[in-house]
């Protein structure tokens, strides 16, 4: 392991790569070897070089209100994402959201002489930046063009390989009519308040994962059909939920003043082990999964104590709800829910039923699948069917 205390970007850059070893990822020499070459610093010129180089992200563009518009995604789900993309030298490759050029570097690094690169953002701004970024570190075969990504680059397509590389809560069809037979679609999708980047293989119209990982990323502008509201007085508590469900916030109106019915599930997690497979299961298994957050003020008054209170999965069947918590337990903290409402107890059973059976099989990865928005039940064949604008997703467990 790099060691040293040396700021130079190259000695940063080392150990940037080393972190994102340690995590896991960068697990195919290749690229690892982008990433020791790629300056990333260069990528943000407006950042301290420590800043370009460091685990975080980088933002590079805010809205007035300061929500973040374009960043340089941080270097660990880089890597993460770009092994999932599993790049060979002379693939053409599609990305969407060219943030600030440094992705599609590593793409075109990846791809080699002989390989294709083109990539897209909405945001003229945003794609000017990237080019000139690309053209400044020697890139200038990688293609930028200004337009809805949704749309993608049917001129230069098909694609052996398409990544996304902002949050998005569906998938257009222009995406899986770009990528060629057999090619792997990147995308890091939203569905009942979460988010995982998703590794799918096109299978003629149907996309059907093989590697599933939690990840976040800024939203994709103008695709966006999360719906959300307060459920308390003093709307300290909000509730995220997909248009296709049948979540009605006015049914929901002061549940959390009725009586609280914890359940415990006897399934206890240890340190820093991650327990937000709990919440990719449950979208496969139950309909009324959604995220719920609380602000500081309703924890600290016990009036909604979510397991994480920013972003914590829910259960919600008409004026009831139940959501994930915990307790402090010996060597941990054990899982298990609070409910609600007039059958908030039967929710935090049916919660903890679902953390059981995560904890029985943790390291299990469910496969979705992504069928064309006009596939009929009978030719899915599955009980739980996600409903979104432009696809049908099926999450297997």
């Amino acid at each position: 392991m790099n060691n040293t205390t040396d700021t130079t970007p190259e000695a940063l850059r080392a150990s940037m790569v080393d972190t994102i070893k340690q995590a896991g990822h960068a697990r195919i020499a290749a690229v690892e070897q982008a990433l020791r070459e790629v300056p990333r610093h260069r990528f943000v010129p407006e950042a301290t070089v420590e800043d370009a180089y460091a685990n975080i992200a980088v933002i590079t563009k805010r809205a007035d209100d300061g929500t973040a518009l374009s960043c340089a995604t941080v270097p660990t789900v880089v890597a993460m994402q770009l092994d999932q993309l599993d790049i060979q030298p002379g693939h053409r490759i599609l990305e969407i959201g060219a943030g600030t050029g440094y992705n599609a570097a590593l793409v075109a690094t990846l791809a080699g002489p002989s390989g294709h690169v083109t990539t897209v953002d909405i945001d003229p701004e945003v794609a000017a930046q990237a080019r000139q970024a690309l053209d400044e570190t020697g890139h200038r075969e990688v293609r930028v063009i200004t337009r809805d990504g949704s749309l993608g680059a049917a001129e230069h397509a098909p694609y052996d390989r398409i990544i996304v590389t902002v949050s998005a809560f569906d998938i257009p069809p222009s995406w899986r009519d770009q990528l060629a037979p057999n090619g792997r679609l990147i995308v890091p999708l939203r569905w009942r308040g979460q988010s995982r980047s998703i590794a799918f293989v096109r299978d003629g119209d149907v996309l059907g994962s093989d590697s599933v990982r939690l990840c976040g990323f800024v939203p994709m502008i103008g695709q966006d059909n999360e719906l959300s509201g307060t459920i308390d007085a003093g709307g300290l508590v909000t509730l995220y939920w997909d248009s296709d469900q049948d979540i009605t916030l006015a049914a929901l109106d002061g549940v959390l003043s009725q009586p609280k019915t914890p359940a415990w599930s006897t399934i206890t997690v240890g340190g820093s082990e991650s327990f937000d497979g709990v919440w990719l299961r449950m979208t496969g298994t139950q309909p009324g999964t959604c995220r719920i957050a609380a602000d500081k003020a309703a924890v600290t008054d016990d009036l909604c104590t979510p397991a994480t209170p920013s972003r914590s999965p829910a259960l919600v069947e008409h004026d009831s709800l139940a959501y994930l918590t915990y307790r402090r337990v010996d060597g941990g903290a054990e899982l298990g829910a609070i409910g609600h409402g007039p059958t908030g107890e039967r929710l935090a059973q049916r919660l903890c039923d679902e953390i059981r059976a995560w904890g029985n099989a943790r390291t299990t990865e469910p496969v979705i699948t992504a069928y064309p928005a006009d596939t009929p039940n009978d030719q899915i064949g599955a009980d739980h069917v996600i409903t979104k604008r432009w696809s049908r997703l099926v999450v297997a467990v």
